[in-house]
């Protein structure tokens, strides 16, 4: 969104700060004007995996997007990036993270770390373990403040996350990825990176329960390509064998799996496969629903199922099975003028902990 230099842009439309959430895949920014509201969103491919320039080079991507020198508007930065394996531990990753991105935003910048709680950067050095891979909880902070009793559910590319939220406070049983781990509160289960292999061991293929390759052939992006579930503008990641992205060469991935060439089979075979995989990632984000919704004390009973995430096209039929009412989080994300872009609003919801940040910090900032 571009500034003119001879008229003043409408209030509502003046940029007041940006949500970051550093990504270990991609980088995400909500920008927002003083009420917390989306004036521009953006999502870069960023596999820091290959080096901090990665990351350098996305900053400046999502600055000239939104046509804003970063002097004089507000940060507010979430991570997971740390986890890169680039950095030789959680610590390092933050404080390099840092570093970068205050030699880049020449402006105020506060690091989300934790419930209610920003630090400046010259205290990252010492809260690394309450910054790192907190982008989840901004999300259930947020969420909170809007419906209660919830299961908040964001399908990411790559994990998913679950929290209870009860009397307007998330209810969680761990605040780090162990912990998180342990308690289904953390899934390494996502809808575009997470390779195949991982889903299962065998898959039920032309009338018979077969082994899958233990090899890094097709993604879960692979899958929703198939089923027609995942929009292509939402598939940035690269693919198992660094080819296109087209239905054809989905099926050639997804046929790998099972010991097959494309070719074997018409394409409704490769897309009833995708299917089948699609089956077992619904049931593993389901059984760990359950785990959550056992957690409830009885006087909680009648929560819904609020959704997020690029992967949130999987939720609705969950909750209808689980007989909860369900709701998008893009239901609360709110526009600075009816003229944003429906898809700048669409992507806001699959960048939620960017735009959680976002409102989040604008909040704290006026206080």
């Amino acid at each position: 969104m571009k500034t003119n230099n001879h008229r003043p842009l409408p209030e509502a439309l003046c940029p007041y700060a940006i949500g970051w959430d550093v990504g270990g895949a991609h980088l995400k920014a909500v920008q927002v004007n003083a009420a917390g509201h989306v004036i521009a969103v953006s999502q870069v491919y960023c596999p820091l995996w290959r080096g901090l320039a990665v990351l350098d080079q996305a900053v400046d991507q999502v600055l000239a997007e939104f046509s804003l020198a970063p002097l004089g508007i507000k940060h507010f930065v979430t991570m997971t990036a740390e986890l890169a394996d680039i950095f030789p531990d959680r610590h390092s990753g933050v404080v390099q993270i840092t570093q970068l991105l205050q030699g880049k935003l020449f402006a105020e910048i506060l690091f989300y770390a934790g419930y209610q709680t920003w630090l400046p950067p010259s205290l990252v050095q010492v809260s690394t373990a309450n910054i790192a891979s907190m982008n989840w909880l901004a999300s259930v902070e947020l969420s909170a403040k809007n419906k209660s009793p919830a299961l908040f559910v964001d399908v990411g590319s790559t994990t998913t996350d679950l929290a209870l939220i009860s009397h307007g406070k998330p209810q969680l049983m761990g605040f780090n990825d162990a912990m998180r781990l342990q308690t289904d509160e953390l899934i390494y289960t996502g809808v575009v990176r997470t390779p195949l292999m991982a889903l299962a061991q065998k898959i039920a293929f032309a009338g018979a329960k077969i082994n899958l390759a233990a090899e890094h052939f097709a993604t879960t992006a692979d899958v929703y390509t198939l089923t027609g579930d995942l929009p292509a503008a939402e598939n940035q990641a690269e693919t198992a064998d660094a080819g296109d992205k087209s239905m054809t060469a989905c099926a050639r991935r997804i046929a790998r799996m099972v010991g097959r060439d494309a070719e074997d089979a018409p394409l409704t075979v490769w897309q009833d496969l995708a299917q089948a995989f699609k089956d077992i990632q619904l049931q593993q984000i389901k059984q760990a629903i359950q785990r959550q919704r056992a957690c409830l004390d009885e006087d909680q009973w009648g929560l819904s199922l609020m959704g997020a995430g690029v992967g949130d096209f999987l939720l609705p039929s969950l909750a209808q099975q689980l007989n909860l009412p369900y709701q998008s989080i893009a239901d609360f994300i709110q526009p600075a003028s009816p003229l944003i872009n429906p898809s700048q609003m669409r992507l806001a919801a699959v960048c939620f902990p960017a735009y959680a940040v976002a409102v989040l910090g604008v909040a704290h900032a006026q206080t």
